[in-house]
């Protein structure tokens, strides 16, 4: 199961239709919470997600509206006794905004939260793939996140049945790259790694660029529509038409926008303005929606 679950889509504050930022990314075993902002506990059991598989939580930046569900989510982890370690991820020069978050209150506090501070060169190895951080261009020292699965290889039945390979020999072949004269590349093809982004409060900056290359999903903030483009350059923030172009001219697979500002009551024209700048599907999100991930890359 690889999908995303869309917890929270209002910037800056929640709207009677719309709760603060938070976005669950179901991507096999590897769960990650993104930016719980305030009500993100709530939102989760609305969509009937328990904290029990969360594996890790990456914070953007520390601005309420993309944190301040933090304190209520880690004590959950305790309340419910999640049995394995559960790593938060977070700008380094927010310590001490994590600090206060991680003990806002007094709770029976027995979870292994491990704290993971984000800085120049992160990588984190999980059960996903590799997870990158890049620093972005915003008010306060803010992260835009990447997970990259590597690519791996599908045995093809009919080329192993040609050369005579069955049972343990093709765990042997995959181990280590060749049996006899046969090759693994003879009989395997490609399998293609997926790629997701997550690109919250940022202007126009070349790391934007950098996070959506070539992803199957990208998860970015719209904040404004065109007409306020020298507010949102103003505040670092982007336009459905910046976003989309973004899309565009990094190869990305499906967009999905987020992060509405509440001055816009109409959420089409968030559509219309990003698909004249991105042809591939766009995805205008909404709280607790499900957006599967595009099915796999075929092999070149």
């Amino acid at each position: 199961m690889r999908e995303l679950i869309v917890l929270g889509t209002a910037s800056q504050v929640p709207t009677r239709h719309r709760n603060h930022n938070g976005y669950l990314l179901r991507w096999d075993d590897e769960v990650i919470l993104f930016d719980p902002g305030e009500g993100t506990q709530r939102q989760m059991l609305l969509a009937g997600l328990p904290v029990t598989p969360l594996r890790r939580i990456c914070v953007t930046h520390f601005h309420g509206d993309h944190s301040l569900g933090l304190p209520g989510i880690l004590q959950r982890v305790s309340l419910d006794r999640v049995p394995h370690p559960v790593t938060v991820h977070y700008p380094a020069g927010g310590q001490e905004f994590y600090d206060r978050l991680r003990h806002a209150t007094s709770y029976w506090d027995n979870a292994e939260i491990v704290p993971s501070p984000v800085g120049a060169g992160f990588v984190a190895e999980t059960s996903a793939g590799r997870l990158t951080a890049l620093p972005l261009w915003h008010s306060i020292e803010t992260y835009g996140y990447r997970l990259v699965e590597p690519d791996s290889r599908r045995m093809l039945p009919a080329l192993l049945a040609q050369h005579g390979i069955s049972g343990p020999a093709v765990g042997e072949l995959q181990r280590t790259g060749r049996l006899g004269d046969v090759t693994l590349d003879q009989v395997s093809t490609v399998r293609p790694g997926q790629r997701f982004a997550f690109v919250m409060d940022t202007g126009l900056c070349d790391n934007v660029y950098a996070l959506a290359e070539g992803v199957d999903l990208l998860v970015i903030e719209s904040t404004f529509l065109a007409e306020d483009a020298a507010m949102a350059a103003q505040v670092g923030h982007l336009t459905a038409g910046q976003a989309a172009a973004v899309a565009r001219e990094s190869g990305v697979r499906m967009l999905v926008l987020t992060h509405f500002s509440q001055r816009y009551q109409d959420a089409t024209r968030f559509l219309d303005e990003a698909r004249k700048e991105f042809e591939g599907p766009i995805v205008i999100a909404e709280d607790l929606l499900r957006v599967p991930l595009p099915p796999r890359r075929a092999a070149a």
